[in-house]
This record gives C-alpha cells, structure tokens and sequence, in this order.
C-alpha cells in the first residue's frame, strides 16, 4: 500500500536562466547575433594567404568570430585571428584584407579583427579539407 503526503508542498521554483554570454568590452550593450556569422565565415573562406593553397579559415587561423548587434543599431564584427607563425609574410597585410572583406559583407557597420598568438598555431587545427588538399593523410 502506498502512503500519501498529508500535506503536499508545491514549490515556486523558476528554472534558472543560462549566463548570457560575456559582452565584448568594445561594445557595451551589444546583443549577440550568432546567425550572421555563416555570412562572415563564407567571406573568411574566400581569403587565402598565398604561400598555402587553402583559404585562412580551412587553415584554422580563424579563433573567433563574434557578431553584435550594438545600442546604436549598428552590427559590429570582431575576429581573433593567428598567422602560421609570427614572422610570416603577409603578418602585415592579411589581417588588413580579412578587416576589409569582413567590413565589406553587406550589413556590417563596424568590423576589427584582433591578431593574437595564444595558442600558437600548428598544423592540427587545420581542418579535414585542408590536411586533405594539403597532402596531410
């Protein structure tokens, strides 16, 4: 035979919400928009460094790809980017045509992209089809 409570308790008790991601520092008050950045990778893949017959993001040089919508309106983009090593040859002008392409994507007001060197780049964050193109296998 089975018991029955006497008096039954019904909790309140809300779901808790999950931690809204961090907002960048640059832009306060920004709003994700993690839909735009299928149009942002398609763009990053149409850049290629041209020492290496695969484009920057098939490469992994990409790190980061964050879009915001900001209290202006604006749609901002920023990208964290690394280059195959420190002294490679286009260090100084790549990241200026990744800058440029991103900005140019139709809807983007604002785009920067941030170069960093941690971690450093090695050839296992290349993807399937780069290792592949790349005679990797």
């Amino acid at each position: 035979m089975e018991e029955k409570s006497q008096n039954p308790v019904k909790l309140d008790v809300a779901e808790p919400e999950a931690p809204a991601p961090p907002a960048s520092a640059a832009t306060p008050g920004a709003a994700p928009e993690p839909g735009f950045e299928d149009r942002v990778v398609r763009t990053l893949k149409t850049i290629y460094d041209p020492e290496i017959p695969v484009d920057i993001y098939e490469l992994g040089l990409i790190y980061d790809i964050d879009v915001q919508r900001l209290d202006t309106g604006e749609r901002a983009v920023h990208v964290k980017m690394t280059l195959t090593s420190p002294a490679c040859p286009v260090a100084g002008s790549l990241p200026g045509e990744v800058e440029q392409k991103v900005a140019g994507i139709e809807g983007v007001d604002r785009a920067e992209v941030e170069i960093v060197w941690d971690p450093a780049w090695n050839p296992s964050m290349m993807s399937e089809v780069a290792k592949l193109e790349l005679g990797f296998f």
